[in-house]
């Protein structure tokens, strides 16, 4: 049982260090990846599609690095800059949302790169505490799983 769960604690050890080790990959990785989002998103609402709509009503954001960043889209081309990025959905008009001048005082002028990555660096703190704490529990069932094996060798050379 020990080393069962000495092995789970070196692969949590291992996930844990090599997340904090290529924490910068994971960001460029992310932002490539969103940009990809925004150059085939479309009207059909694939899985993408409906991911970077998600992300930018729940944070309030649009594009990558601003709102500029539909521009370069064809999906801006045919209908403008998508509604998930409206402050207000009764406010936002089709024309509103093709010309970046009028749409900047109706969407969200913010990128969402970097709220979602401030986002997740700041609940970092509270997935590092967890993670601590059931590598100690783990420890102690390690030491304990250890304590025990040891009483019982040692009883047994005594009954005999």
């Amino acid at each position: 049982y020990a080393m069962l769960l000495s092995l789970i604690f070196l692969i949590v050890l291992v996930a844990a260090v090599v997340g904090f080790v290529f924490r910068h990959e994971i960001k460029t990785n992310f932002e490539s990846n969103l940009n990809l989002a925004l150059r085939d998103y479309n009207v059909t609402a694939d899985r993408h599609s409906e991911a970077v709509d998600t992300i930018q009503r729940t944070l309030h954001c649009c594009g990558v690095q601003n709102y500029s960043d539909w521009e370069r889209t064809e999906y801006f081309t045919q209908r403008g800059i998508p509604r998930s990025c409206c402050k207000s959905q009764d406010d936002c008009s089709e024309e509103d949302l093709k010309d970046l001048s009028k749409a900047k005082l109706k969407v969200f002028v913010d990128g969402c790169f970097f709220l979602v990555t401030s986002t997740m660096e700041s609940k970092m703190s509270v997935v590092a505490g967890i993670s601590f704490g059931i590598a100690c529990f783990q420890l102690i069932g390690i030491i304990l799983a250890c304590c025990l094996s040891q009483y019982i060798t040692n009883n047994q050379y005594e009954m005999v």
